[in-house]
C-alpha cells in the first residue's frame, strides 16, 4: 500500500488544475478531503490514511480506490470493485468518547460498504463479527469525533496487547484505549489529554469488541 505522503502527492497532482497552476499545499489537500488541519497533521505524523474521506474523493473524481492505494489498474479489478457487502449498523447506539452513553434499543439496520473497505476490516470472513455504532463526546479526539461511525469486531475482546476497544462499565458504553497493567488492573485512557486516565478492576468492565475502523485503520 502507498504511504500517506505518496497518496497526498497523488491528490495534489489530481487537483492541480483546480488551483490555476499555483503550488498546492497540504492545507489544500486537507480542505479537499474535508479533514481539519490538526487531524491532517496527526495522520501525516502517524502515516494514517483517512480511508473514508479518500473513498469519497475517489468516488467524486471517478478514480479507482485500488489504483489510489496500490497502483492497481481498474481493468484488473472490475469483478472485485463491483462487489458490496452489508454490515450491521446500530444507529440508535452511541458509544461515548466523553461521558457515558448508551441506548435502550438495539434495532440494527444495514449499511453497504465497498469491497476495498471490507478488505480493510479483515475481509469477507470477518464481516459476520463486525458491527457499526456512533461516537459521541470529545475525549478521543483527534482519533474520533462527534458523529463518527466506528466499526467494532466483536470477536476481538483480548486486551492483553492493548488497543482501542468499546467497553461497558457501570457508567455506560465507552470507546477508549485500554491497557492491562502489570498489577492486573485496567487503565482506561483518552486520546484527548484534557481527560485523565481511569483505572478499574477487570470485573468492572465488559469488553464489547475491538474498534477496527472509522472508515480507516485505528492505531
Amino acid at each position: 500500500m502507498k504511504s500517506f505522503l505518496e497518496i497526498v502527492e497523488e491528490i495534489k497532482s489530481i487537483i492541480s488544475a483546480e488551483f490555476s497552476g499555483r503550488k498546492i499545499f497540504d492545507k489544500d489537500v486537507a480542505d479537499t478531503l474535508g479533514v481539519s488541519q490538526m487531524n491532517f497533521a496527526t495522520m501525516k505524523k502517524r502515516n494514517k490514511i483517512p480511508f473514508g474521506e479518500l473513498l469519497d474523493f475517489c468516488a467524486t473524481k471517478s478514480i479507482s480506490i485500488n489504483w489510489m492505494l496500490y497502483g492497481q489498474s481498474p481493468e484488473s479489478l472490475v469483478d472485485a470493485t463491483n462487489k458490496f457487502f452489508m454490515v450491521k449498523y446500530f444507529s440508535d447506539i452511541n458509544a461515548s468518547a466523553g461521558g457515558g452513553a448508551d441506548s435502550d434499543t438495539e434495532d440494527a439496520q444495514e449499511i453497504e460498504i465497498p469491497h476495498a473497505f471490507a478488505m480493510m476490516l479483515g475481509g469477507e470472513r470477518e464481516l459476520k463479527h463486525i458491527e457499526a455504532i456512533n461516537v459521541s463526546g470529545d475525549s478521543m479526539e483527534p482519533t474520533f469525533s462527534y458523529n463518527d461511525i466506528v466499526f467494532i469486531n466483536r470477536s476481538k475482546t483480548d486486551i492483553k496487547r492493548g488497543g482501542i476497544f468499546t467497553i461497558r462499565t457501570e457508567a455506560g458504553l465507552f470507546i477508549k484505549r485500554v491497557v492491562r497493567r502489570i498489577d492486573g488492573k485496567i487503565d482506561i485512557i483518552s486520546d484527548n489529554e484534557v481527560y485523565s486516565t481511569q483505572t478499574l478492576e477487570p470485573e468492572e468492565i465488559e469488553v464489547i469488541g475491538r474498534v477496527v475502523s472509522r472508515f480507516g485503520e485505528v492505531d
